[in-house]
């Protein structure tokens, strides 16, 4: 029987066999300590630095994976000085690394999904996997890939080539396959914590924290105000975008974990918040931004003068407001797109959309713009309600400022400006004013408000000033938002409150990844293959009713669609040890060290294995898995310093041969230097 030490390490005291190094102890004792060299089919070799400790009463720090361990050692690789080493070494390891850890559609998401991974396996077929990939952060994928405005596509490399990769559609049609079969992706929840948590707001927010705490094993009881759970997506955005059935499927999923759903609870009158935080272990707001913001003119309070989200709410739960036959409707973001579209489905003969900026300065979708005008409607750019005109005291004209642009305004777009004595009068018998929305405060008794009016949340913690009580979405900070990122930030502090309710707050901290601006070479050689067109019911017909105007993309379009993605993202960046080890650093900043770079390049000569030099950190562990594992030593180290580099030294068929059957190196790398490619 061998013989046993006993060594404190990172005030855990473990057992462990007499020889074997701090870092196998460690790792038999369930406990990680940062490393990259370390491989346990090779010799150990401490060439990275990564993995070091400090030792009471031990002037200097070791490293873990080649120290051998001694009895009754107390030492720790989260001691200040063991920390500060350590962030050196990764910031000088990545302040020479030439890569994407994640594409810049991923890095661009509000909610940071893995776009490049689920994409991947639409273009495989594998659309099961590309919904488990998808909510593990969007439980709601059939909703969101018909609504969401895609930032992550603006960014999308593609458009160097041709044109962005038509992510949100992928989207769409991999949940809605995955809905339509027979056993929809369903993950298995943690074990009950008996921990309860009350979810306030039954929107995309709300949904999201529910869903992510309900999957950490607790009690989640969602209440909302509404007959029906699903907030601004089932009130604020017309059948015709995003049709409730396929919404209510992916409630009923959200419902199925065990969370309950409480409807026509309005907070402050039907239940308080001070109820809550007593019968619950946190409550999370989540709320939304049900007001709509007013025009700020003259007459505006005439009948016929509507909010834009209560416009859209009202035809939601099924009634007719009394629009007549001439709508304005005034503002330029997707409300405004979804209010002027739905007036046209109620029968308005001449729908208006008057803006103050010019088309290029709207914030809405391009696309929601042109299928509004194939629809009939009509904009009025650089125009700006000056007065509402009524008679009897319902609307009659509106009286319209002509504008011109100025100069830039903080958001970076030029500043409207009234053309002084200049206006245009046009008569309505409706004005929709879809310029804004913002919180209704009744029922957040104690709870600390901004100057804009929303709920004060911590952006890292997302606790409001009440204990316990957290808020996210449209509610809080900045206000209302799209409905992705309500469901990121819902989804970070769902980690938030599972810690709190472990009895330690572990603040969210935005992982750092490394980046690089893309370049010519990156493009070259692509073949241009057209983005796929989404079909559409006719605008003839669609302007007619509220079905929904998108058809889905046949199936064998999608795969090709899926295909055209560049993969910008590293392959290996869920496995990648080396930003693994840089996110365990606090204030991990690598560009203060930053100088001249190795040249980055890849080369294929061994055939089925891609080397990519941007990303080699030189810890030689595919040179020693070739030479003391494989027997071959095809790898070596070729010049000294600065431009040291790993590379195969060999023309011999028979050796590439026996290199295409390995694949040890790859596996061993620590960094996703190494690729499998045949």
């Amino acid at each position: 029987m061998s013989e046993l030490i006993k060594i404190t390490i990172n005030g855990k005291v473990c057992l462990g066999e007499k020889g074997k190094t701090i870092l196998e102890i460690a790792r038999e004792n369930g406990i990680e300590i940062p490393n990259l060299c370390h491989d346990e089919s090779v010799k150990e070799f401490g060439a990275c630095g990564v993995c070091v400790v400090e030792g009471e009463g031990m002037p200097k720090l070791m490293r873990a994976c080649s120290t051998v361990a001694g009895d009754g050692w107390v030492v720790s690789s989260e001691t200040p000085r063991a920390r500060q080493s350590r962030r050196v070494t990764l910031e000088l390891l990545m302040s020479d690394h030439h890569g994407d850890c994640r594409g810049p559609c991923g890095v661009t998401c509000p909610a940071g999904t893995d776009v490049q991974g689920y994409i991947k396996q639409i273009a495989l077929g594998n659309d099961r996997e590309a919904v488990r990939i998808i909510k593990e952060k969007i439980p709601i994928p059939a909703s969101i890939g018909r609504v969401c405005p895609h930032p992550c596509e603006r960014e999308c490399r593609r458009k160097n080539v041709e044109s962005p990769v038509s992510i949100a559609y992928l989207k769409a049609f991999a949940a809605d396959n995955d809905l339509a079969s027979e056993a929809p992706y369903t993950p298995s929840a943690a074990p009950a914590t008996g921990k309860r948590v009350a979810v306030v707001g039954g929107g995309p927010g709300g949904l999201t924290a529910a869903y992510y705490l309900a999957l950490k094993g607790h009690k989640v009881t969602v209440y909302d105000a509404m007959p029906e759970m699903g907030g601004m997506l089932r009130y604020g955005i017309p059948e015709y975008r995003l049709p409730k059935a396929v919404l209510a499927k992916e409630i009923a999923a959200i419902k199925a974990l065990g969370v309950q759903m409480l409807n026509d609870k309005r907070l402050g009158k039907d239940v308080t918040l001070e109820t809550l935080r007593q019968s619950a272990d946190a409550v999370v707001l989540a709320t939304g931004a049900w007001k709509s913001s007013s025009i700020g003119c003259p007459g505006e309070e005439a009948e016929g003068v509507l909010g834009g989200i209560d416009f859209l709410r009202a035809v939601n739960l099924g009634e007719r407001p009394e629009i007549g036959d001439k709508v304005m409707v005034v503002g330029g973001g997707n409300t405004a797109m979804d209010a002027c579209r739905t007036a046209v489905r109620l029968g308005a003969r001449e729908v208006y959309v008057v803006y103050r900026r010019t088309e290029a300065e709207m914030p809405a979708e391009q696309v929601e713009i042109d299928e509004a005008r194939e629809e009939g409607v009509t904009f009025k750019f650089l125009r700006n309600p000056a007065e509402i005109l009524s008679e009897d005291g319902r609307v009659k004209a509106v009286k319209l400022q002509v504008m011109e642009l100025g100069e830039p305004d903080a958001s970076g777009r030029r500043s409207p400006k009234a053309v002084e004595g200049s206006f245009e009068t046009v008569e309505v018998s409706c004005v929709i004013a879809a310029i804004g929305q913002k919180l209704d405060p009744a029922g957040l008794d104690g709870v600390e408000l901004n100057r804009k009016g929303s709920i004060a949340a911590d952006e890292s913690s997302f606790l409001t000033n009440l204990e316990g009580v957290f808020a996210v979405g449209d509610a809080t900070n900045k206000g209302a938002s799209i409905a992705i990122a309500a469901i990121g930030e819902a989804g970070r502090a769902a980690a938030v409150v599972d810690s709190y309710l472990s009895g330690a707050i572990v603040p969210y901290r935005e992982p750092y990844c490394s980046s690089q601006e893309p370049r010519p070479d990156m493009f070259e050689g692509r073949e241009k293959r057209g983005r796929v067109r989404m079909p559409q019911r006719p605008a003839e017909l669609r302007r007619h009713d509220f079905a929904e105007i998108n058809l889905g993309l046949p199936a064998d379009e999608a795969r090709r669609e899926a295909a055209r993605c560049l993969e910008c993202g590293c392959f290996d960046y869920k496995d990648c040890r080396l930003i693994k080890a840089a996110n365990t650093c606090m204030d991990f900043d690598p560009c203060r060290l930053c100088g001249e770079k190795h040249k980055a390049y890849k080369e294929r000569r061994l055939l089925t294995i891609e080397r990519d030099q941007g990303k080699c950190i030189l810890c030689g562990l595919c040179v020693r898995v070739c030479d003391e594992v494989v027997g071959k030593a095809l790898l070596g180290f070729v010049d000294r310093g600065f431009n040291a580099a790993i590379r195969p030294e060999f023309n011999d068929p028979v050796i590439l041969n026996d290199c295409r059957k390995c694949g040890k190196c790859a596996a061993a790398c620590p960094t996703g230097a190494l690729k499998i490619i045949g």
